[in-house]
């Protein structure tokens, strides 16, 4: 099945629950073989199966009630560290991970999924304005105030600086 590993992460980090990405992935496909006569030969297969798993997430009952993405997945090992690592850097890189993950679980959605579909995901400016159904110039915009919200919240804020 192509692309199943990958909607399945992606569902993950929406629903949280492996069981509800499963779930997900098995409905976005079932409307996609029920709807492979709208999808246009030549036009990208990827963003348009992305586009109808964004979809039925979002009016499902989990998409309605969604307030967070998780980039962590419960089936993932927590990676050994090496001979040259210390506790404390071992220590400081997940706190570095928890950091961002805070972050990105602040930002809006349509933030949070424009910065997971790029930088996650690593998909094309033109494969996420056709997933998002949004112009490209809007994917870009979009994209610039998502990181730009991502940087004032990992970057700290001076201490007694209150004049």
């Amino acid at each position: 099945m192509p692309l199943f590993a990958r909607l399945y992460n992606f569902a993950h980090w929406l629903t949280h629950d492996p069981a509800a990405a499963e779930d997900l992935v098995q409905e976005t496909y079932m409307k996609a073989l029920r709807g492979f006569s709208s999808y246009k030969q030549g036009t990208n297969f990827r963003a348009w199966m992305y586009k109808i798993l964004r979809n039925t997430f979002l009016t499902s009952q989990t998409g309605l009630k969604a307030s967070s993405v998780s980039l962590d997945s419960d089936e993932e090992k927590i990676a050994e560290p090496a001979a040259a690592e210390t506790p404390e850097t071992v220590l400081f890189a997940r706190i570095d991970q928890e950091t961002i993950q805070n972050a990105l679980e602040q930002l809006p959605v349509h933030f949070r999924e424009i910065i997971l579909l790029c930088d996650w995901e690593e998909m094309s400016y033109q494969e996420i304005s056709e997933t998002l159904a949004i112009p490209m110039g809007t994917v870009m915009s979009r994209l610039s105030r998502a990181r730009s919200a991502m940087r004032a919240r990992l970057t700290p804020k001076p201490q007694g600086a209150s004049r």
